[in-house]
């Protein structure tokens, strides 16, 4: 073991008495040997009964025995220098194995030191006193790391409550993730009740700069949550007004525009904002219930009219059918006519599927063209009629031109597409005729 001792030397030229740590070296005295084994080595009875203990200084008279046997006395009063050798043997065993109190053994070894020099034992006093020398300084040792640490634990202590400190005023300052923030900020108080030896002064400090951070923290929170009260009853308004559009449009056939307007409220509604949560859940069934109320009524109607413009299609193929079988190279004027009532008929039927349009369109035009090159032919064969066909042809053209204008100024639609298709296609055998006769 090493005891450290601070003495003041005079050093250079100077004078000032510069003081200088001298580190002394202090090793473990040996044990004490046990008085009882062999006390007269260390003490003696006279014939009178007086007990003398030998020290360095020589004898010195520790009582009186009267008892018995010289020998006995001897041995009594061993046996009580083995109970204070064995006092200070516990001391040292606990200092050194970290188990001891340092500040209970500096006590206990000063007041054995204090008595042992007028103590009535028999036994090694010098030995003895060596060893309660070193329990002292193991004590004053003990005492030196047990404040080192006691310091470096409240240095410990500062610096985490420090670093907690400065951690809550970040969050104060920067945070907007308000639960996991709030969280934290309990987390840290529960941590800081625990953690202690921190000087009152600093602890203070620290307190109030924590307490400013958490009180920051509450009011930039609650000013959030005040501005999302008011935006959120704005979008609860804005919400409300879009629901009672979407529940007015319900009732609405015009498909298309409307489908559009559902789509276009739908954009709306997700650009209006969260309004208050139950509000919120209320206000959005109802504005589902309506959407899904005018899109079942579409899906109902074009079901409805999916099955008619396939109906539709079935009839115009039964024509198509019963097209085929006109023969323009017998009766080229009869071919004509029925040519005529099968388009009266087809345009009468309506619209079909419109991936089917093409198709069938495209039959009922081949017949036409078979039908119109019987025509050209029969023109180009019989030029003396020519003039007369020309004329008759264009009296058709300007017969059906009329029936169309007179059947839109008396707003029948169907009629007057029915008529300006006929006149479109009498203009067609007119250009036809007309061909016929610059060219013969």
């Amino acid at each position: 073991m090493t005891e450290h001792e601070t003495t003041p030397e005079a050093t250079g030229d100077s004078g000032t008495g510069a003081v200088v740590e001298e580190t002394r070296t202090v090793s473990a005295p040996p044990p004490v040997p046990v008085a009882s084994d062999h006390p007269d080595r260390w003490g003696r009875v006279d014939s009178d009964g007086t007990v003398h203990v030998k020290t360095a200084d020589g004898e010195r008279v520790v009582g009186s025995w009267q008892a018995g046997e010289p020998a006995e006395g001897l041995a009594h009063f061993a046996r009580r220098f083995d109970d204070i050798r064995t006092e200070v043997e516990l001391l040292v065993t606990r200092l050194t194995s970290g188990a001891g109190d340092p500040k209970h053994a500096l006590t206990s070894a000063k007041h054995v030191q204090e008595t042992l020099k007028d103590a009535a034992v028999v036994g090694d006093l010098a030995a003895l006193s060596a060893r309660v020398e070193y329990v002292l300084v193991l004590a004053e040792q003990g005492l030196e790391a047990a404040k080192a640490a006691k310091d470096e634990a409240r240095a410990a202590a500062g610096a985490r409550k420090l670093a907690l400190v400065e951690e809550a005023e970040v969050l104060a300052a920067e945070s907007t993730q308000w639960k996991a923030a709030g969280d934290r900020l309990r987390a840290i108080l529960d941590e800081w009740k625990t953690i202690r030896g921190v000087d009152r002064k600093t602890d203070e400090q620290l307190w109030r700069r924590f307490s400013k951070a958490r009180d920051a923290f509450n009011r930039r929170r609650g000013s959030h949550f005040a501005d999302l009260d008011r935006q959120r009853g704005v979008a609860k308004n804005r919400k409300q007004e879009l629901v009672e559009e979407a529940e007015k449009l319900v009732e609405s056939d015009d498909w298309g525009p409307t489908a559009g307007r559902y789509k276009e409220l739908m954009v709306e509604w997700k650009a209006a904002g969260r309004a208050p949560k139950e509000a919120d859940d209320a206000l959005w069934q109802r504005f589902r219930a309506a959407q899904d109320a005018f899109f079942a009524r579409r899906s109902e109607a074009f079901s409805e009219r999916d099955a008619e413009f396939a109906a539709n299609a079935k009839l115009k193929e039964e024509l198509l059918a019963e097209a085929e079988h006109i023969d323009p190279s017998h009766d080229l004027e009869a071919a004509r006519q029925q040519l005529y009532r099968i388009q009266e008929r087809w345009d009468a039927i309506g619209k079909v599927p419109r991936e089917r349009v093409r198709e069938l369109e495209g039959k009922l035009r081949a017949i036409e063209e078979r039908v119109r090159g019987a025509v050209d032919a029969q023109w180009r064969r019989s030029d003396p009629g020519a003039e007369a066909r020309v004329a008759q042809f264009r009296e058709r053209v300007e017969q059906f031109e009329a029936q169309a204008a007179k059947a839109r100024s008396a707003g029948d639609k169907r009629r007057a597409e029915q008529a300006e298709a006929q006149a479109k296609q009498w203009r067609e055998w007119l250009a036809a005729a007309e061909q016929a006769v610059a060219t013969r």
